[in-house]
């Protein structure tokens, strides 16, 4: 328990959809870059992860009537405002006086319906949030002009103020998240045992095109990177100090610059930190670093997200990828060849798109083979480039099921039930194609193979569907939801769960 009152609470919105948290629980780091900023400004500070906890609305309630913040801070994409808003109206109602304020994405483009329509949330942070959380507080402790803070949106009367967009931190490497924060013992990795998991990260922006992605936008077309030095100095930090064995690099496109990227990779072979990577990057990245991957495996990358989307050039086209249809099947079979984990998605659901045009997807993410293959429904979010394309389609303004897996777009031959149905027929058709071929994989893709379905069967959203898969009786029973010490061709992970964190003081809610 906390020796007193925090001034501000970092609060996640109680939300899931049955995604991201079948496979584990995830640090919410861009509170706990918030969070480090306002520390060093000499407030007091507590993160509350109603989240990862899976806590109700009224534990929420509890938990605010029992600390009694001064302010609220809630982080938001589109899928979780709805209840991110709900934790406003329930601070306002528990502490008289407290400061509501929103931030992340949604907030960041719809300031102006949010503050006109909800009363409960006083002030939303536009766009990148460290400097405007300490200036933010700064002003209202003093009851000052907020409209000399900048980068934020409020009301002021009956109108909402907008102030000036605030310069974007060039110095990354002067950025601390609040790790002393963290209860690290409810984040973890559900495929590793005992397993403690960060999400770290090594740049910010995005200078792609995707025309249905809320990052581009949000970074203003602009990328940023902390130095090779300092990111793995921070990792073997993280490891030293708090356990972590498990780290997943947050950033949209970490290997953009290619010289800065190879250091990265040296760096973390030379000190060999033992923490598995989960990595997410671009197929022309990885297809332009075809001699490297050796060195992406023995730096401990482990698994590569490489986002496909579409097997349809004109989609991709349509989608603004500024990419081809074969480099993402040569950048999948480069990631398969050595070594690692292969995902990947497959947005489905466009206003044309057919049955006929579903399937052929599905039987081209066969094709494609990745280890893993999530088949999504596109959404577009209200403020991205996407949205005019698809506006007389939409079906939904309800943002809760804007989370890749309700279909919120109805194509014009199809109904949203039909759009549900394919989309959980290519899972189930994906996966009963990759378990009949189990035996000629190598032993720790077996292994991980069998851990994923388990998770998938008894922690996601899609376990009705994957419960009807005719898989061999007592193929998942050895499931032990590890295969760290199972790769023994590149195996590297010296007593990597024997490791003892250092104690370090920590100022956690409980």
């Amino acid at each position: 328990m906390k020796s007193h009152r925090p001034e501000i609470l970092l609060v996640t919105p109680p939300y899931h959809s049955g995604v991201v948290e079948s496979a584990g629980s995830w640090i919410p780091l861009g509170l706990l870059y918030i969070g480090g900023a306002l520390q060093r400004a000499g407030y007091g500070v507590a993160l509350y992860d109603a989240m990862t906890r899976f806590h109700t609305l009224d534990q929420v309630r509890a938990t605010l009537r029992r600390e009694r913040p001064d302010a609220v801070f809630v982080t938001c994409i589109t899928a979780t405002v709805v209840d991110g808003m709900e934790v406003c109206r329930v601070a306002k109602e528990e502490i008289p006086g407290v400061l509501t304020v929103l931030g992340n994405t949604h907030p960041t483009f719809m300031h102006g319906e949010i503050l006109r329509e909800h009363p409960e949330v006083d002030v939303v942070v536009c766009a990148e949030g460290e400097e405007t959380a300490v200036e933010l507080m700064a002003a209202w402790h003093a009851e000052s002009d907020l409209g000399k803070v900048r980068g934020i949106a409020f009301r002021q009367g009956d109108r909402i103020v907008a102030t000036p967009p605030r310069a974007f931190i060039q110095d990354l490497d002067a950025l601390e998240p609040a790790w002393n924060l963290v209860p690290w013992k409810e984040y973890s990795y559900r495929v590793k045992p005992e397993s403690t998991l960060a999400i770290v990260s090594s740049s910010r922006g995005c200078k792609q095109h995707c025309s249905f992605c809320s990052q581009r936008l949000f970074w203003k077309h602009s990328w940023r990177a902390v130095s090779a030095d300092r990111f793995v100095d921070q990792l073997q930090m993280l490891r030293d100090r708090y356990g972590v064995n498990v780290a997943m690099i947050a950033d949209e496109i970490p290997s953009l610059d290619s010289t800065r990227w190879t250091r990265i990779l040296d760096l973390l072979i030379e000190r060999d930190l033992g923490v598995s990577l989960l990595l997410e990057t671009r197929v022309d990245d990885i297809v332009r670093d075809a001699a490297l991957m050796p060195r992406y495996r023995r730096a401990g990358i482990e698994h590569i997200y490489v986002g496909v989307e579409s097997a349809n050039q004109e989609t991709l086209d349509l989608f603004k990828k500024d990419a081809k249809v074969e480099q993402g099947k040569r950048a999948i079979e480069l990631i398969n060849t050595h070594e690692m984990i292969s995902e990947t998605s497959f947005v489905m659901g466009m206003p044309n798109e057919t049955p006929a045009e579903m399937a052929r997807t599905i039987e081209l993410a066969k094709f494609y083979d990745p280890d893993m293959a999530f088949f999504l429904a596109i959404t577009p979010w209200p403020y991205a480039d996407l949205y005019k394309e698809v506006k007389d389609h939409i079906a939904t303004r309800d943002f809760r099921k804007y989370n890749l897996v309700e279909p919120v777009i109805k194509p014009v031959a199809m109904t949203l039930d039909q759009v549900r149905t394919e989309l959980f027929r290519g899972f189930r058709e994906f996966y009963i194609a990759k378990m009949k071929r189990l035996s000629s994989m190598p032993a720790w893709k077996q292994d991980f193979m069998k851990s994923l379905m388990k998770l998938l069967m008894e922690h996601s959203y899609l376990k009705d569907q994957m419960a009807g898969l005719a898989l061999p009786p007592g193929m998942l029973d050895s499931a032990d939801l590890s295969v760290a010490e199972s790769r023994c061709p590149v195996q590297r992970f010296k007593n990597l769960f024997k490791r003892k964190p250092q104690p370090v003081p920590n100022k956690v809610l409980t």
